[in-house]
């Protein structure tokens, strides 16, 4: 869509879909509402020879300009919640059946990401860790495992439409699917301290073969870093 960033996962066509809709309500209601306004005042103008008229709001008819609009506002009120519902309970309340799980740790200010190695699991030898640097396979569904190390940050990937707040003491799960190949940014999205705006990171959504080759040689990296981190 013009105007917005690329919708790189599966579920930012449809936020997108809801902003706009919201957007053409407001827009439709705004225009018409200026028409009116503007057209009752060049009606009802002050004129040579007439009075002002007092106007009690006790006549059926007047009442008609209050009651019906706000009657239809009401309606569309009540498809706005529908829709914003049904696109909450996909994004935020759905968890499908992963592929792959990755660890997003948040801190001031960088963010550290746990890839499974080669055996697909975390907590592994073969973990693979980095740093301001995330690796996905495009089409692959992903949970993520989002934590804090010290204060309030919020995950935000604006081209999958995801914003997510990292709490200490918790870990809070969520998903994504990328759809689209290339290089995205990672921002925090929560005034963190005075770091906060040097925080940014990328996620790097490549093709099965090329996040193949990728893991293959982080893998024996962390393979062979493994021992060197369990000494004393």
């Amino acid at each position: 869509m013009s105007g917005y960033p690329s919708a790189a996962s599966s579920y930012a066509g449809d936020i997108d879909g809801l902003i706009l809709f919201i957007a053409v309500l407001v827009f439709f209601w705004g225009i018409l509402v200026e028409l009116i306004f503007f057209g009752f005042i060049f009606k009802f103008r002050e004129k040579k020879g007439q009075k002002a008229q007092y106007v009690t709001g006790e006549d059926k008819r007047q009442k008609r300009w209050i009651s019906i609009p706000h009657a239809l506002v009401f309606v569309c009120d009540v498809f706005i919640i529908i829709a914003a519902v049904r696109v909450w309970a996909d994004v935020k309340q759905t968890l499908p059946k992963p592929d792959a799980t990755v660890r997003v740790i948040s801190q001031q200010w960088a963010w550290t990401f746990v890839h499974p190695g080669p055996d697909g699991a975390l907590d592994t030898a073969d973990d693979i860790t980095t740093v301001d640097d995330l690796h996905l396979e495009l089409g692959k569904t992903y949970h993520y495992e989002l934590e804090s190390k010290d204060v309030v940050h919020s995950f935000s990937v604006p081209a999958f439409r995801l914003k997510q707040d990292a709490v200490p003491g918790r870990t809070i799960r969520g998903w994504f699917r990328p759809i689209q190949e290339g290089t995205f940014d990672v921002q925090c999205a929560e005034i963190c301290g005075i770091g906060h705006g040097l925080m940014p990171a990328i996620v790097k959504v490549e093709s099965p073969a090329e996040h193949a080759r990728w893991m293959e040689e982080a893998g024996r990296g962390a393979l062979a870093a493994a021992p060197r981190l369990r000494a004393p």
